[in-house]
């Protein structure tokens, strides 16, 4: 990507842009993760339904991955460093609008807002920190730029489950709104930049890209409320095909388009782009959904959960480095085959997961996949960027980071559809001794215990002396239905590493020591090279 300063303004301050930018990124992935350990406490306090609940963390991740590409097209033109300041504003105006939300609806469009002022500022300030950065400072500057991002994905959870355990769920929204006001005072004393040979934004591609995927997921959501055959779900998913090739029609014609479809035909660039499904359904559905596991199953606080979760997120902190290093004697492709099916092995190994189990006995396969995704970090970015010519550097990291984000966002809505099919369908038939409406509601029990709350649904059961009867059948089928989800990510991602492994695999007759066109790093430096 082309980086040209400003004249008025070609002033830099690489100490000042490096703390800005990397304050703010450590945010984004925190909203995330963190907000889902909040999910519980918001549904106790505001008494919304899973699906409305779901959309505190899919709105957010919605527009953070639909604004993408579109808010990188902005910058170029007008100037990264205002786009910096206004997604900073509306990443922590709709955190601050969060934590003050009198109700579900105003949260999750609040939510929303705050996403796309993510998307705005991860883009700019990217192309900021390229522009402040040469030669080996650069790659030193991303380097800690991407740990900034392990960082809120690591310690979110936790974070998260300390405020709301001691300061309530808004806090877990109010926080980044004072760190992102913090960062805005600092944006004055960046510089600025622009891309000139920048000329428009792809504004069909955009609304119809953006429209599909947000049809998408409300179908997902949707669907275990409403029921899979109403006329809200189809037209959803009819929607999203239309949508979807009314994309592509629109992509084929735009000189400057959004996404460049003829990036699909690279062998390598395909086989990155699907060594992503690990982190997007393995790693990240259980970030989201773990923590109401152990609060309605286990009965522990909000803290606890966060701190439960660090047997997984926090490998991901190391990871990526030793993958950087491991690739001087095993080839990155090699690496990235293996992440996916290490993934497959842990998901699968996760099913020993049982009320009441010990951590020890969570804290092999947890870590296992900490591992793999920790891995794929330190080695995706880069392999993307590297698997297609040169000139196309800068579109594929873009449809990369866009691909993966809309790919997070499918797969938190999956699995809590599939999380809450299953569940129903442990719950029903368990439950007909007991007198309580959830006993004859599954629908409801498992809505409920997908939000991590199971207590308000025992104190509905009567006599009180099958209270605790009740919770441990009731926590019982929440993890049955937890390894049938368990299962079907793991089996995912035992297909995708065999497609990965064909698409990666080095040509029959390759000389040795001569790369062919689109060949994958043996070092991460080269994750740097479309800056």
């Amino acid at each position: 990507m082309t980086s040209t300063a400003l004249p008025q303004d070609d002033v830099r301050r690489p100490g000042l842009t490096l703390l800005a930018i990397c304050l703010t990124v450590v945010l984004f992935p925190l909203a995330i993760t963190g907000a889902s350990v909040a999910l519980p406490s918001i549904g106790s306090d505001l008494g919304n339904s899973l699906a409305a609940g779901q959309w505190v963390v899919n709105g957010y991740d919605l527009t953070y991955a639909g604004f993408m590409l579109a808010s990188g097209s902005i910058a170029d033109l007008v100037g990264r460093r205002k786009v910096f300041q206004v997604g900073l504003v509306l990443f922590g105006g709709g955190a601050l609008i969060s934590a003050l939300a009198p109700n579900i609806l105003v949260l999750d469009l609040a939510r929303a807002v705050a996403g796309i002022g993510a998307a705005a500022a991860t883009t700019s300030g990217s192309a900021i920190l390229a522009h402040a950065f040469d030669g080996p400072a650069r790659a030193r500057a991303f380097g800690l730029f991407g740990t900034s991002i392990g960082l809120g994905l690591a310690f979110g959870p936790s974070i998260a489950g300390l405020l709301t355990s001691n300061l309530g769920w808004r806090s877990v929204f109010l926080v980044p709104a004072i760190i992102g006001l913090v960062v805005l005072l600092l944006t004055p004393t960046l510089a600025d930049s622009r891309n000139p040979a920048a000329s428009k934004v792809d504004r069909p591609g955009t609304i119809t890209f953006t429209l599909a995927l947000l049809l998408l997921i409300l179908g997902l959501v949707e669907g275990p409320q409403a029921g899979w055959s109403s006329p809200l779900v189809l037209g959803s998913f009819v929607g999203f095909v239309v949508l979807l090739v009314l994309f592509g029609v629109v992509e084929q014609r735009q000189s400057e388009p959004m996404f460049d479809l003829g990036l699909l035909k690279h062998r390598k660039f395909v086989g990155v782009s699907l060594a992503t499904i690990p982190v997007v359904f393995g790693f990240t559905p259980l970030a989201v959904y773990l923590p109401s596991y152990f609060i309605a199953a286990d009965g522990v606080s909000a803290q606890q959960a966060g701190l439960i979760l660090i047997m997984l997120t926090g490998l991901t902190l190391f990871f990526p480095t030793i993958a950087g290093y491991a690739t001087r004697w095993i080839p990155a492709q090699v690496q990235i085959a293996f992440t996916v099916i290490l993934t497959a092995v842990g998901l699968a190994w996760l099913t020993v997961l049982e009320p009441g189990v010990g951590y020890l006995t969570l804290l092999p396969p947890l870590a296992l996949i900490g591992i793999a995704v920790g891995l794929s970090f330190g080695l995706l970015d880069g392999a993307a960027v590297s698997s297609v010519e040169v000139s196309r550097a800068g579109m594929a990291a873009g449809m990369f980071n866009t691909v993966r984000l809309a790919g997070e966002t499918i797969a938190i809505a999956v699995a809590g559809s599939l999380l809450v099919s299953f569940t129903q369908s442990e719950v029903s038939g368990k439950l007909g001794g007991f007198s309580s409406r959830y006993a004859d509601d599954p629908a409801a029990l498992a809505n409920l215990m997908n939000q991590g709350e199971l207590k308000s649904a025992v104190e509905t059961v009567e006599p009180a002396s099958q209270r605790g009867a009740f919770a441990d059948t009731a926590a019982s089928a929440f993890a049955q239905g937890f390894h049938g989800l368990l299962w079907v990510l793991a089996a995912l991602c035992a297909v995708t590493f065999v497609v990965v492994a064909l698409l990666l695999r080095e040509p029959r007759g390759a000389v040795a020591g001569a790369p062919e066109e689109g060949a994958l790093p043996r070092t991460a430096e080269v994750a740097h090279a479309a800056d």
